[in-house]
């Protein structure tokens, strides 16, 4: 399906309202937008536009509306998964230019940013004026934005002790399919951008929605305290079903700042072994020691047992952000599939099993991670699928992997994180009817010209 359109009469109007700098239908300029570093197929993209301002986003989505043209928001478009190529054309909104960070709240510690804002710009920043304070950070390179990070519910820094990074959501200001321009969370009727509730908390219903209920051009985020010292701390254990109690006892003991596992087959001395990798903080190098030994012991009387880190290891691992694809066996032609699942912390065990052994039916060298979320109360499964882009039966082997990862997700009793097309059917075929009618009811409502990101979420 391909929506009709006067491309000149459009590009005109655009233009009009960013400027003709910033609206473009020269395909050359769409190509970058027509794909992303994952294993889906190029799409056809019309028009690229990059607001900077609420209203400018507002006077697109209205031009959208009364054109019948799909619409698909686009942070820093590095989810992997294709939620930013648009299934049926129309506009990708470029949100890059929308990059003011309006006010950091030391004392109720926040940050109000607009929705360009890149990881890297608000760490920089709050490393320059704010040095004790720290923001979520997401396992993904600094050009990632924090909105699109927040709102599929990413991961990284912090969340195994705060929570998935779509949780450090305080309030949203949103442009809703029909142009309205919509606050939630207290900034609904505060200043103070500074929690979602005690009011009906319908933050949620823009995160993991994929940009069809509404385009985010601002937030606030949680910021945290940063401790003066940080350090990582290595255990090695060679049975997977030693890893639910290994993280267990870790997060009971308190001192983890953020948990990681990583497993993978090359280089070989890395065979056979999961990695513990727990960040340890504290307000001294003594606190830091001290935190370290109690680690040590833990990782004994768990079957596990402490590994000193070689100076590399260790300087990848305390960047910030850590880029997850520096794990990845990259080949030739650069492609990478970075995906994921939240699950129980029981089942770990069989997705590391499990995800081997589609990594090796595939032909793949395996590479398999996760992270606690909020103290173990879940674990963020990740795995690696590297392609060549240059060869479309490598691709293709890549997305047969990934579909594999989709349905060992569901039978572990998970969930698909970000899910390209296929994983958002299997998803839908499996969830309750009823949260499907409501969903529905509420996105034909909110959009009933079925403009925003049209083909994801699609409920029959």
């Amino acid at each position: 399906m391909h929506f009709p359109m006067n491309n000149e009469k459009i590009l005109n109007d655009l233009e009009e309202i960013v400027g003709k700098d910033f609206a473009s239908n020269r395909e050359e300029e769409l190509f970058i937008y027509s794909l992303d570093p994952g294993a889906s197929l190029p799409r056809v993209v019309d028009f690229v536009v990059m607001p900077k301002s609420v209203e400018e986003v507002q006077k697109i989505v209205k031009l959208a509306n009364k054109e019948g043209i799909p619409i698909v928001p686009m942070g820093g478009g590095l989810t992997l998964s294709g939620l930013v190529l648009p299934v049926h054309g129309g506009i990708v909104l470029d949100m890059k230019r929308m990059d003011n960070i309006i006010e950091i709240n030391e004392m109720s510690k926040y940050a109000l940013i607009e929705a360009g804002v890149t990881t890297g710009h608000l760490l920089s920043y709050l490393n320059e004026n704010y040095p004790n304070l720290q923001p979520p950070v997401p396992d993904a390179p600094s050009a990632a934005t924090v909105a699109g990070n927040v709102l599929i519910h990413g991961s990284g820094y912090l969340s195994q002790k705060y929570g998935d990074h779509g949780s450090m959501i305080n309030g949203l200001e949103v442009v809703l399919p029909n142009g309205d321009i919509c606050k939630v969370g207290s900034c609904a009727l505060s200043d103070y951008w500074f929690t979602r509730g005690p009011i009906p908390d319908l933050i949620g219903l823009f995160t993991s929605s994929f940009g069809t209920l509404g385009i985010v051009t601002k937030l606030s985020v949680k910021l945290f305290h940063k401790p003066k010292f940080r350090d990582v701390v290595f255990g090695l254990a060679t049975d997977f079903e030693d890893i639910p109690n290994i993280l267990s006892k870790v997060t009971e003991s308190g001192l983890a700042e953020d948990v990681l596992l990583g497993m993978q087959d090359k280089p070989d001395w890395m065979k056979g072994y999961i990695f513990v990798i727990v960040y340890v903080t504290g307000e001294s190098e003594d606190e830091i020691d001290t935190n370290a030994k109690v680690l040590k012991k833990i990782y004994r009387k768990t079957n596990a047992r402490y590994m000193k880190t070689p100076p590399r290891i260790r300087e990848i691992y305390m960047e910030k952000p850590i880029f997850a694809a520096t794990a990845a066996d990259f080949r030739k032609g650069g492609g990478f599939e970075y995906v994921g699942a939240f699950l129980p912390i029981e089942n770990l065990p069989k997705a590391f099993k499990g995800g081997a052994e589609i990594s090796k039916r595939h032909g793949i060298i395996p590479t398999i991670g996760s992270r606690l979320i909020g103290q173990s109360h879940s674990a963020m499964a990740f795995f690696s699928y590297s392609f060549n882009r240059a060869d479309p039966d490598d691709m293709k082997n890549a997305r047969e992997a990934l579909h594999e990862t989709n349905l060992l997700a569901l039978e572990l009793g998970g969930i698909p994180w970000k899910a390209e097309l296929a994983g958002q059917k299997l998803i839908l075929d499996k969830m309750d009817p009823n949260y499907k009618k409501l969903f529905k009811t509420i996105r034909d409502t909110l959009d009933p010209n079925h403009i925003m990101n049209p083909g994801n979420w699609e409920v029959e």
